[in-house]
């Protein structure tokens, strides 16, 4: 039930000296304040680190040859060898927790690519032989046409699905584009769809350049056969890519007579086990947000507290009154420990709304500017917001306990007689 006169007690008491409240205050505001700002930071970070991954499957393996480091067999060191369709279905049928295993071909190097001809425009671009598969682990927008699907394998269609930098290069502003053919190092293959990605990162125009056809027609057009460059391999949910990792190793290793021991033959890339160790990093500069911000806090409890005692010293004829007259020791407590609450609690939420005011004008800014890699929307959550606000319940009660237990330990006769 609410209590008028106890509120305006607890109001006359606070504002009895303006300068010491306000200088009391100002440690829990600055605390709260440092949490809130610390938080937002590292979730920017996250936010900005998730971006580069942007829609990519994380329980993902990309694998590739590498020269073979140790003689086996009679075969010598130093030897090269490709991955062909055989691997594939061996991975696919030995081990278990797969949830696609997807060849891939392309044209030039790491970043070489395809000449690619359209009327009397040109350019260089990514070009890639791939199942439909491919489309789940590196997700993109159809924004037309479709992707490749099972009949353009089966039937080794020569069709292609490009990018939006790739038709903004070869095509002019307002030409249709479906249903028209380019032509790839000669072989002409007919667009089909036209897609973009959400990658973020530095190469985020990179990846609306490249040129998807499918692996059949790639192999018969560039005289391939049934090798294959590279895999992209995803596993089940649940079940961690790296931990079945090994066995995807020993299979590819026994196919090609590798030593069971070379450790270089068989490249990877093990997006998972990468991913997770950005969320341990992400964890960890979570907890080291909450550790600073608590003990800035801490130093303002503690102002609180030696306030409080203060002001149970200047208020002591006052609780001997009280007492004497039959108030309880509860409820001197009771009274000693909400008006440290109340201070607690107000400072505190000052903090946090200097901290989201801050916040927002931090992100209206960014919008302003170009995109910065590594930090994007930085901000705070309402499960936040809801642990800063026990946070700052649970420091009031800490800092009104010594004062108050001080308080109810006062005999009326002393108190009255103390000046």
């Amino acid at each position: 039930m609410f209590d008028r006169d106890k509120w305006n007690e607890i109001l006359e008491v606070l504002t009895a000296n303006w300068w010491r409240t306000l200088l009391t205050a100002f440690g829990v505001f600055w605390g709260i304040f440092i949490l809130i700002l610390l938080l937002a930071a590292g979730k920017g970070l996250e936010n900005g680190i998730r971006q580069d991954f942007g829609d990519v499957a994380t329980n993902t393996m990309f694998m590739w040859t590498m020269p073979v480091s140790k003689s086996y067999k009679g075969m010598a060191k130093g030897r090269r060898f490709s991955y062909d369709l055989d691997d594939v279905r061996d991975i696919r049928n030995n081990v278990e927790g797969l949830r696609f295993v997807s060849p891939r071909n392309q044209l030039g190097g790491f970043r070489g690519g395809g000449n690619v001809i359209r009327g009397l425009n040109s350019g260089s671009f990514g070009v890639y032989g791939d199942y439909p598969e491919i489309i789940q682990q590196e997700p993109m927008n159809i924004i037309e046409g479709r992707f490749i699907n099972y009949n353009d394998i089966d039937e080794k269609r020569k069709v292609a699905v490009i990018g939006q930098g790739v038709k903004t290069s070869l095509y002019e502003e307002g030409e249709e584009v479906m249903g028209t053919y380019i032509k790839i190092n000669g072989v002409n293959f007919m667009v089909i769809g036209i897609y973009t990605k959400k990658s973020g990162g530095g190469d985020s125009e990179r990846q609306q350049k490249q040129i998807f056809v499918p692996f059949t027609s790639f192999s018969q057009a560039f005289n391939r056969g049934d090798r294959v460059g590279w895999m992209g391999i995803t596993a089940v949910d649940g079940t961690p890519i790296t931990d079945i990792k090994q066995s995807i190793f020993d299979i590819v290793k026994e196919n090609h007579k590798i030593h069971p021991d070379d450790q270089r033959a068989v490249g990877h890339f093990d997006l998972y086990q990468q991913f997770r160790r950005v969320e341990t990093l992400f964890m960890a500069l979570k907890v080291i947000a909450y550790f600073v911000g608590i003990l800035v806090l801490l130093s303002g409890v503690i102002g609180v507290s030696n306030i409080m005692l203060i002001v149970v010293k200047e208020r002591t004829n006052e609780i001997g009154i009280r007492r004497a007259l039959g108030a309880s020791p509860g409820r001197i407590r009771i009274q000693i420990l909400t008006e440290s609450v109340f201070l607690t609690i107000i400072s505190g939420m000052a903090g946090i709304a200097f901290g989201a005011g801050l916040i927002f004008v931090l992100n209206y800014v960014l919008d302003m500017m170009d995109p910065i890699d590594m930090f994007t929307s930085p901000s705070v959550n309402l499960g936040v917001v809801s642990i800063a606000l026990a946070i700052l319940i649970i420091s009031g009660l800490f800092a009104g306990m010594i004062p108050a237990q001080n308080a109810i330990k006062l005999k009326p006769i002393e108190a009255l007689r103390t000046e």
